[in-house]
């Protein structure tokens, strides 16, 4: 890995043992490195999956896998590797997806449409199948709880290592959800090079754990960016044991989860915003909050403008206090707002108001505050009562240099 972001959490979260669900990694030899870039995980009989996946039109082979086997009642494993994408690789990248899978149910004892495949990598080049499918009995034959490992695998350009976890009741039950990411750059994630995994021991229903990761995924990954563009991988999927033996005949509305809906969506939150942390240059957080739009939806698309602005990113990153960048990118947002009512605040100063700057204002506090790592942004685009928050962060020549190196 590259030097750790200066956004990072300060060490992996001790992620606990969730019951019914055994993991190990290794190295297939696929990343130049010699790195682990392999995962295996097994899940117990009468497991349940939920996905949500990239809606690119030039999708990974194993996106296309999963869509597919998604209808199945029942999951017993995932695979994972990193250092090859396996997309835009035409029949091969199908054979290669269904090789692994076929491998991976033999060693597990269970239907190759039981098994989910996940990849992130290089876009474009063939991927070494034989080397998955060499290391998996070995690993199969030391599956553990190993999470720290699990997350180093799956990364590519991350500078660190992504986990959270909570604990949640349901009806007096308590329940475990952990879960791991990668991601650094081509985050713009649309679902729903990003991937996330979330595993609890709760019992729930399919259709249930269907919806609930649905909805978490458009307050959380799918309202970070860091540079606008939208992998041919980006999957998030979210594995039920249901070893925790708790009562499951309710909605995901219901009282009764609104523990467990609560603290999935945490999960969620802290990994997403992790991945933003990570941009791949990054040295700010950038917080943006936006109000008074046509609806939430139309708030979110005009606060992911804002955020995806190479002018706005590059002035945070400049700390240059320059919110006319701000104002530009509301207004080419295609969504309805009133110039005249338009309000802004940068780090809670009022900048703006009733479409114009203030009387007095004085950049001095706006400047200090863009010198700091945490930066918040607050539009009110008056026309309306729909909210939305999203997230990203600022863009450095580090970016371009991550980038243009990438396969070097």
């Amino acid at each position: 890995m590259s030097k750790v972001s200066s956004l990072a959490s300060k060490k992996f979260p001790d992620l606990p043992k969730v019951s019914g669900v055994t993991l190990a990694s290794g190295s297939g030899n696929i990343k130049t490195t010699n790195q682990s870039d392999v995962l295996l995980v097994e899940l117990v009989p009468g497991s349940v999956a939920a996905g949500v996946f990239t809606k690119s039109r030039t999708a990974g082979a194993a996106v296309d896998w999963c869509r597919n086997i998604l209808s199945e009642n029942e999951v017993r494993g995932l695979v994972v590797n990193s250092g090859n994408a396996n997309a835009f690789t035409g029949g091969a990248g199908i054979a290669a997806v269904k090789a692994i899978s076929e491998k991976a149910a033999n060693l597990i004892g269970c239907k190759t449409n039981q098994i989910y495949i996940a990849q992130t990598g290089v876009i474009g080049e063939p991927l070494p199948v034989e080397r998955i499918t060499k290391i998996l009995p070995s690993l199969h034959g030391q599956m553990g709880s190993n999470w720290h490992e699990a997350a180093v695998t799956i990364c590519t350009t991350d500078t660190y290592p992504k986990g959270a976890t909570r604990t949640a009741e349901i009806n007096g039950t308590s329940v475990t959800i952990s879960g791991i990411a990668k991601g650094s750059g081509m985050i713009s994630p649309d679902m729903a090079t990003m991937l996330a995994f979330i595993f609890t021991d709760a019992a729930i229903a399919k259709l249930e754990l269907q919806r609930l990761l649905a909805e978490s995924a458009e307050e959380t990954f799918n309202s970070i960016t860091v540079d606008s563009d939208t992998s041919t991988n980006d999957a998030v999927l979210a594995f039920a044991s249901g070893l925790a033996k708790n009562e499951q005949s309710y909605s995901i509305k219901s009282r009764e989860l609104l523990s467990f809906r609560n603290a999935f969506q945490d999960v969620m939150l802290d990994l997403a915003h992790q991945v933003v942390r990570d941009g791949e240059g990054a040295t700010k957080f950038v917080e943006i909050g936006i109000s008074g739009a046509e609806s939430d939806a139309a708030a979110r698309v005009i606060g992911l403008v804002i955020a995806n602005s190479p002018l706005v990113k590059t002035a945070i990153a400049g700390e240059d206090a320059n919110w006319g960048r701000i104002v530009m990118a509301v207004g080419k947002s295609g969504e309805r707002i009133d110039r005249d009512k338009l309000a802004l605040t940068i780090g809670g100063i009022q900048i703006a108001k009733l479409g114009c700057v203030v009387p007095g204002y004085d950049e001095l506090p706006v400047h200090a505050h863009m010198k700091g790592q945490e930066i918040l942004i607050e539009v009110d685009v008056g026309v309306g009562t729909g909210l939305a928050t999203v997230w990203t962060c600022d863009l450095t020549h580090g970016y371009i240099s991550i980038n243009a190196d990438y396969r070097s």
